[in-house]
């Protein structure tokens, strides 16, 4: 009688996790639930916005103001986006922009970018980027640092070396067609919003139509069963940080336009607002699930929550309170799902060894 019930206990536990979820879970429980609930936040902050400062919160001036002010966490938040569905983490991406404006906007970047065209500095800012970025991947997958550590050395290197290379003096930019073409208005609307919403759609495709996208959701679910399925994880890792320091290049390039300067201090805690950012837009920190479109809203729902500070002219200190209100109930509220995760994971893990080792897996995934 208790072998047949040891026996039946599996298949009992295997039903009841088949349990269909109740209609109101499922849904809330998808990508699609959990952007409502993003786009739900937003519209309790615009509320908020308008209830205490009308005139000045709601009109059409104010919102490209919010969406210029978002913009260049956004992009490097959309190269954070990947890596953290990859399971990893970039704490450099604030140094790198740092370092890649310094060098775009040295002397001798700038005599050559006046002596032949204005894109060179934006080619420079952005080499430095990804430069940056691969030799975080390489650290991170070949050398098997932690990808804190590994990250944490570039965010001090990098910031250094920009202090070196700018004799801690901040470098004016005097090129005035870069300068115009970073400060141009395309219908009404900032250059910089511009560049946002097309790396924003550029990650969404990346991410969702792309094997490079389905690859690093793979390797981010379960990083063994990936390199079994025939993915290099190594090389992708790589590449990932790669993508990571090209939008942090890209972000120096739309500082450098914003701010006319290049200097050491640029980006400076940038990258907790990026991560902040991914995990309020329901990225798992544990990797395996993410969407861009969450980014966005995560990004937009903090830079309208400084709006609104700003309007009612509210301290910084009581911002950075509820800031950090809003990103551990985000946290709490993902425990729910990484816990699943986990068990997922391990029960399948569990099954692939049951069904006859890895050999087997092998020969099934082939």
């Amino acid at each position: 009688m208790s072998e047949q019930t040891q026996t039946l206990a599996p298949e009992q536990k295997a039903a009841t996790s088949q349990m269909p979820a109740s209609p109101l879970k499922s849904v809330f429980s998808g990508a699609a639930g959990r952007n409502l609930g993003l786009v739900l936040a937003l519209l309790a902050i615009v509320a908020v916005g308008m209830l205490t400062a009308f005139d000045n919160f709601f009109n059409f001036g104010n919102a490209l103001v919010i969406l210029r002010q978002a913009s260049i966490i956004g992009v490097i938040s959309i190269g954070m986006t990947f890596v953290i569905i990859s399971g990893g983490i970039d704490l450099s991406v604030g140094a790198v922009l740092a370092l890649a404006s310094v060098v775009g906007s040295l002397a001798a970047i700038q005599d050559i970018a006046k002596s032949s065209h204005w894109i060179v500095t934006i080619v420079i800012a952005l080499a430095v980027g990804v430069g940056a970025g691969l030799i975080n991947g390489v650290v991170i997958a070949y050398g098997k640092v932690a990808a804190f550590m590994a990250t944490l050395a570039m965010l001090v290197g990098a910031r250094g070396l920009a202090e070196v290379l700018a004799n801690n003096r901040t470098l004016v930019v005097s090129d005035r067609d870069f300068l115009r073409a970073m400060n141009v208005d395309l219908l009404g609307v900032d250059i910089l919003i511009w560049i946002f919403a097309l790396v924003a759609v550029g990650g969404w495709l990346l991410l969702n139509r792309t094997t490079f996208g389905r690859r690093t959701v793979a390797i981010g679910g379960n990083r063994e069963a990936a390199r079994l399925a025939g993915i290099k994880v190594k090389q992708h890792t790589m590449w990932l940080y790669a993508l990571s320091g090209l939008t942090a290049g890209i972000a120096a390039v739309m500082l450098l336009g914003r701010t006319n300067a290049g200097t050491s201090t640029h980006g400076n805690l940038y990258e907790l607002d990026a991560i902040a950012a991914v995990v309020v837009g329901g990225t798992l920190l544990i990797g395996g699930r993410g969407t861009i479109t969450g980014t966005v809203f995560g990004v937009l729902i903090f830079a309208t929550l400084s709006n609104v500070f700003v309007q009612n002219n509210m301290s910084s200190s009581l911002q950075a309170i509820t800031k950090g209100v809003i990103i551990v109930i985000a946290v709490l509220l993902q425990q729910r799902f990484a816990v699943g995760r986990v068990k997922k994971r391990r029960t399948s893990q569990r099954g692939v060894l049951d069904a006859g080792g890895v050999n087997s897996s092998v020969q099934t995934q082939e």
